[in-house]
């Protein structure tokens, strides 16, 4: 009799709990299609503030063009690395320098640094060694050395990987030129290996980050930079206390932006688009760097990061299959799942293809629903553990996303201060 009353009790329980899973597939059917219908605006908003920035540069004289410091942070050899750093030498602009910045004279990529530096004499350039880091983020403290080594008042800061046209030094400049702007910053499109994986992780960075970028430009406006590229007035940077103030930040790109806007100044997302170039890398691989970049964003903006769990379309269209399985309710899981299909798609075309001009996101659309699908299980992935690996060193994120190396000596806590030039 005991046994009967469980069995008549679990009726009514997998009753609700299958209703509430239905309430949860269309809420985040629902949701995905706000959001798509948000980046639609966003991208009408995102064009009509392009066509300005390109009239306004146009009417920017030549003479008026300040000198500029490219800053170029490298750490060993990566694919392509050679084009990559090239395209910076090919700059058609009247006056720059490119500042590179190693840990050690071991760094591999200083090889393709001397290589270039001979093929373009005519281009003014240094080294900068920066010495064990004694901040958390390695990278902004050889940034900080690289800056102290320049004259300049602009500045452009890119990473390695970063692939642009002779033209981006004439595009990004300009809109510096107004004491009111102190950051401009850029959008970019991955450049994918051969392989699956970075197929996919290309996609994603064509796709999923400037939708989300012109979202909350819109929303928000833009209180934020994108690392890829950002030109900065050093006004701007001595205005936010100096780069050690992003130093406890694994995404300082974003800390950067932010502190500049919290400053005062305004922070332009520029109508040029630069060239992110990716490796042939194992899923596990892949996996792992997203999923480092979403447990930043989980500890520097957790409610922002909660909510973008609902942005995806393809989990809520799957599960909305999966109960309507040996049931009735079969059509409505099917026109779910066409839905979350069609919206990613479509997402593709229009984000991918339609502002950053990126091919692959045309022809390979249909790939699309099972990177947002991944992309999902990512933002999953980043509610687990705070620990992350990055470029040789294990990290752990702390309050506010700040992070501490685990590994590395406790000699970071001390300001060494090694510099060396050539």
């Amino acid at each position: 009799m005991a046994l009967t009353s469980v069995a008549a009790a679990a009726g009514p329980l997998e009753q609700s709990a299958r209703h509430l899973l239905w309430f949860l597939a269309a809420f985040g059917s629902l949701t995905s299609t706000v959001f798509f219908g948000m980046v639609m605006v966003a991208i009408r908003r995102y064009l009509r503030a392009s066509r300005r920035l390109q009239a306004e540069i146009q009417d920017t004289p030549a003479v008026l063009l300040p000198p500029v410091t490219i800053l170029k942070p490298v750490h060993g050899m990566e694919p392509r690395l050679e084009v990559t750093l090239e395209s910076f030498f090919r700059q058609d602009y009247p006056d720059f320098e490119i500042i590179f910045g190693a840990r050690s004279r071991d760094n591999e990529a200083l090889v393709v640094v001397e290589r270039l530096r001979a093929k373009y004499p005519e281009v003014r350039t240094q080294v900068v060694i920066s010495g064990e880091p004694s901040w958390p983020n390695a990278k902004v403290f050889s940034l900080a050395k690289m800056i102290a080594s320049s004259d300049n008042e602009y500045l452009v800061i890119s990473d390695s990987d970063v692939l642009v046209g002779p033209d981006f030094l004439r595009h990004v400049m300009p809109p510096l030129l107004n004491p009111k702007v102190g950051m401009v910053t850029c959008l970019y499109q991955g450049i994918p290996d051969s392989g699956l994986w970075s197929q996919l992780e290309a996609l994603g960075m064509s796709v999923e980050m400037p939708a989300g970028v012109m979202v909350a430009e819109m929303v928000d406006g833009m209180r934020f930079a994108l690392g890829a590229a950002m030109a900065v007035r050093r006004d701007a940077i001595e205005a936010i206390g100096g780069m050690r103030e992003t130093a406890d930040f694994y995404s300082d790109d974003f800390v950067m932006g932010h502190l500049v806007a919290e400053a005062g100044f305004q922070v332009v997302l520029s109508h040029y688009k630069v060239g992110h170039v990716l490796a042939v890398r194992s899923l596990r691989r892949t996996f792992g760097d997203q999923l480092r970049w979403m447990k930043s964003t989980r500890y520097s903006r957790p409610w922002g990061h909660v909510g973008s769990g609902l942005t995806y379309a393809m989990p809520f269209g799957l599960l909305a299959l999966l109960l309507g399985l040996g049931h009735p309710s079969l059509y409505y899981g099917v026109a779910l799942l066409v839905l979350a299909c069609l919206n990613r798609t479509l997402l593709s075309v229009i984000v991918g293809w339609g502002i950053l001009r990126d091919p692959r996101s045309l022809w390979l659309c249909w790939l699309y629903p099972l990177r947002d699908l991944l992309g999902f299980c990512t933002w999953i992935g980043s509610f687990t553990g705070n620990r992350f690996f990055w470029r040789g060193e294990t990290y752990e994120f702390g309050v506010d996303g700040r992070i501490a190396p685990v590994h590395r000596s406790l000699e970071f806590l001390r300001e060494r201060v090694p510099q060396a030039h050539d």
